[in-house]
């Protein structure tokens, strides 16, 4: 599928594997033994691996997925929290935060290609993606009430968004699961694929998005973060600034070439 550009060896802490081909960067949480429980090590990788794709022109869409298909991420590595003080705690959390925001603010498309488990941090990390891609295998649960945890309004402000606060309040609250079909009625994934063609269906998503105009998603991006932002912190200038300099670009004319000679545009993203 796509030549490896960072393989870590496997530590009993789990570690994060990338690739890429084709102008698709590949993001593989591996902790396979733990259902892909995502450790401090694991987020740090996830951080180093979205910064070496946000500086490579040639990675234009990103897909994160679990290794296996029995989990996408089962939530945190437990083991890590033993003997774990208040203060400890506090300490690991910045960390998974400053993760899910490296994901979050990540100015490329993210894809999070769900199959199994997706738990807990999992969700964070499914949800701070663009798309999702569910596996009918796919579930979805936030169990922090069934361990007298507090989930951080970055996260429940991105559950929020997604299912409204009637079914976020539900999952929160009862700490239930949704199967990838539920989860697909409430709109929490885009899609579920027949068995089987998980891995298809997302590899050929991406590379749509892959050849469509750099410039054109990002301001598209920026455009959904701004209308999905609190109303005092929107800048709606920046969106018409990324909008306009669409018109004056590289990608706007060689688009109209490629629709009047009737082939595929090669955009460049200037």
């Amino acid at each position: 599928m796509s030549q490896p550009t960072s393989e870590p060896q496997p530590t009993a802490a789990g570690h994060v594997r990338s690739s890429s081909q084709q102008g698709i960067g590949w993001i593989v949480l591996d902790n396979i033994a733990k259902h892909n429980a995502i450790s401090l090590p694991m987020w740090r990788g996830v951080i180093d691996a979205l910064a070496a794709f946000e500086q490579d022109p040639a990675i234009r869409c990103v897909v994160i997925r679990g290794a296996g298909e029995r989990a996408f991420c089962a939530g945190a590595d437990i083991a890590e929290k033993e003997d774990v003080d208040g203060k400890q705690g506090t300490a690991d959390l910045d960390v998974g935060l400053a993760g899910l925001g490296a994901l979050k603010s990540f100015p490329k498309p993210l894809i999070a290609m769900v199959s199994g488990y997706c738990i807990g941090a999992g969700m964070g990390i499914a949800t701070a993606c663009d798309l999702r891609i569910a596996a009918p295998n796919a579930s979805f649960g936030v169990p922090v009430a069934k361990m007298g945890l507090g989930y951080p309004y970055v996260e429940t402000k991105r559950l929020v968004d997604l299912i409204g606060p009637g079914m976020a309040k539900q999952m929160l609250f009862t700490a239930d699961r949704l199967d990838a079909e539920r989860a697909l009625r409430v709109g929490l994934v885009n899609e579920v694929v027949a068995p089987g063609e998980l891995l298809q269906f997302t590899t050929a998503m991406a590379e749509r998005i892959a050849a469509n105009a750099p410039l054109t998603i990002a301001a598209a991006k920026h455009a959904i973060a701004t209308a999905l932002s609190d109303p005092a912190d929107r800048d709606t200038s920046v969106c018409e600034q990324r909008a306009r300099a669409c018109l004056g670009s590289d990608d706007y004319a060689e688009g109209r070439r490629a629709f009047k000679e009737k082939r595929p545009p090669v955009f460049r993203g200037r």
